[in-house]
């Protein structure tokens, strides 16, 4: 039995889940998310609980059982609260800079990186070492945020570069000097 596809999802005020076939649409404060899913899962809504069944028991559909429940549960926590991850420049001269839409970076190299923002993203900078990607959507805004750290990645040596917040850098000696 599944442990993560078993657990039913409880949809919050103000945001509504609709099936249609293999469709699922899910609207909130934030915005509307749509998704189609395998034929072999299906959902059913009963007082605001979403649950998962699987048609068979085959190992690749006891995947997609606990992978869509865990998608649908990304799309209601997207649309009513939304999702975000925090970056930060680690350098000496390194800075970001937000132009309407656009970040700009100048991370070390001759010239500012810019990086346009995607339908669905918003960019903060609070600070100037300091990004936030913030959106409705987890998937991609983790891609854009792992986008944004391999302009310049952390270095081993100094630590310079574009981390998360939270990561660990390993650090290496260097040379020994003796």
């Amino acid at each position: 039995m599944s442990r993560v596809g078993s657990n039913p999802i409880e949809v919050p005020d103000g945001v509504e889940v609709t099936l249609s076939g293999l469709d699922v649409t899910v609207k909130g404060p934030k915005g509307v998310l749509t998704r189609r899913f395998d034929e072999q899962v299906s959902f059913r809504v009963e007082d605001r609980v979403v649950t998962v069944s699987r048609k068979n028991e085959e190992r690749t559909v006891r995947a997609l059982h606990g992978l869509s429940r865990a998608l649908l549960a990304n799309m209601v926590a997207g649309v009513s609260t939304g999702f975000s991850k925090e970056l930060r420049a680690e350098g000496v001269g390194y800075r970001a800079n937000l132009q309407g839409k656009r970040l700009e970076l100048q991370i070390g190299f001759s010239h500012p990186v810019h990086i346009e923002a995607p339908n669905g993203i918003s960019f903060e900078v609070p600070d100037p070492t300091r990004i936030i990607v913030s959106g409705i959507d987890k998937q991609q805004v983790g891609q854009v945020a792992a986008e944004i750290r391999q302009v310049r990645p952390p270095e081993p040596y100094k630590g310079k570069g574009i981390r998360y917040v939270g990561e660990y850098v390993r650090r290496k000696a260097g040379k020994a000097g003796v």
